[in-house]
């Protein structure tokens, strides 16, 4: 007999197939994004300075700092952002510069 988790991950698993072969109903996509994100940890994991974050990745310096020092937090996009740079900073920067060309 299989989990309750088991079930729920064989479903992911099967939802995951249907999206990457793009028969997914894009209305049923969740994303689940924390509402806290450590902008300084991301920004020093990836070893950059304020500046050179901020100018690389498209966002104000006087928007990050605020960030960094929590006066202010970022909103839903940014926070989608700020998760792809922590996790796929590669892929952002490619895409960034695509853009630029």
């Amino acid at each position: 007999m299989m989990s309750s988790l088991g079930k729920r991950l064989i479903s992911a698993a099967k939802e995951a197939r249907l999206i990457a072969r793009g028969k997914a109903d894009p209305s049923s996509y969740r994303i689940h994004l924390s509402e806290e994100i450590d902008v300084r940890s991301i920004r020093k994991s990836l070893k950059l300075s304020q500046s050179v974050f901020a100018s690389r990745f498209g966002i104000a310096p006087g928007t990050l700092r605020d960030w960094e020092q929590r006066r202010k937090r970022p909103d839903g996009a940014a926070r989608v952002l700020l998760t792809v740079i922590k996790h796929e900073p590669a892929a952002v920067n490619r895409a960034l510069k695509r853009e630029l060309s």
